[in-house]
């Protein structure tokens, strides 16, 4: 397959729980190859990035880089360097301490973020300075930092956004 999607899960999430499941459903459907690495080994940021970047994506025409809380930051700095066709981006962990990077150059316009307003883990206020400062396409919905309650919701925008990435 030439196209692909690269699922980066957050801090205490696992590669494989109900937003991956549902989101690989979606990709696949459109004909992306879906994987989700396992980065249970370290919670350190720039740790996930570096096996990220080791990944052999040379293969791959399209890819796109999707982010949960951590994997948001994840896929965002790597994406300076991947240069992902789309980010799509849940819950994104920016500007938190701890994190080194607080400015980010993602090489791609397609961003869109997923944020809701009852996320005690990230503040909606860190998605709308990322989205105004990248011109990326932000919704913030009546949701936790998890998102599962909005997660059709997500998975349609997830659909539309993998067609205008292949496109």
């Amino acid at each position: 397959m030439s196209k692909l999607v690269i699922y980066n899960h957050g801090k205490d999430s696992i590669p494989w729980g109900e937003k991956p499941l549902a989101l690989a459903e979606v990709a696949k459907r459109q004909g992306f190859e879906f994987i989700s690495p396992d980065y249970q080994a370290s919670n350190d940021p720039d740790w996930r990035v570096q096996q990220l970047l080791a990944l052999d994506v040379s293969g791959y025409e399209t890819i796109v880089l999707v982010g949960s809380s951590m994997g948001a930051y994840v896929s965002t700095v790597a994406a300076e360097i991947i240069k992902p066709k789309g980010l799509f981006l849940i819950a994104p962990a920016f500007y938190l301490p701890g994190y080194a990077r607080t400015e980010f150059k993602p090489s791609t316009a397609n961003i869109e973020v997923f944020h809701g307003w009852q996320d005690d883990v990230a503040p909606p206020e860190n998605a709308w300075r990322f989205c105004r400062e990248h011109h990326a396409r932000l919704h913030i919905l009546d949701a936790d930092h998890r998102l599962l309650s909005i997660l059709p919701t997500m998975a349609t925008a997830f659909s539309r956004f993998l067609g205008d990435c292949a496109a």
